[in-house]
């Protein structure tokens, strides 16, 4: 009996916290992001470059570029902050101009050298 009323209590706390679970209720926060600022964004998108600088995936020359733009712009229905770095010293010109992707709210999305 003292298994049975055992395995009961086990059960219920496995699977009673699913029944509780469900559609139309709040955490009491939103997953939208705050807008940041074009400032923020251009700081944040220099930080994506600098990281890259020193995990020696770009040039290091990219470290003394200054972003050249930052701008909204609507990318698959979404608003984004896309941040333009261009680097004369790249010797290829596919690889010469840098975009950085970030969130409207400011966080990293990609990188890469074609803005698609």
């Amino acid at each position: 009996m003292k298994i049975l009323k055992t395995s009961l209590v086990l059960l219920l706390l496995l699977f009673g916290s699913s029944v509780v679970a469900g559609t139309g209720h709040d955490h009491g926060h939103s997953h939208a992001q705050a807008p940041v600022s074009q400032e923020v964004a251009k700081k944040n998108a220099y930080k994506v470059m600098a990281s890259l600088v020193k995990r020696d995936k770009i040039d290091k020359s990219w470290s003394s570029i200054s972003v050249n733009s930052v701008d909204k712009k609507v990318i698959n229905g979404r608003p984004e902050w896309v941040a333009i770095y261009i680097n004369e010293k790249i010797t290829n010109p596919d690889k010469q101009k840098l975009y950085v992707f970030l969130t409207i709210g400011g966080e990293y999305i990609a990188v890469n050298y074609t803005g698609k």
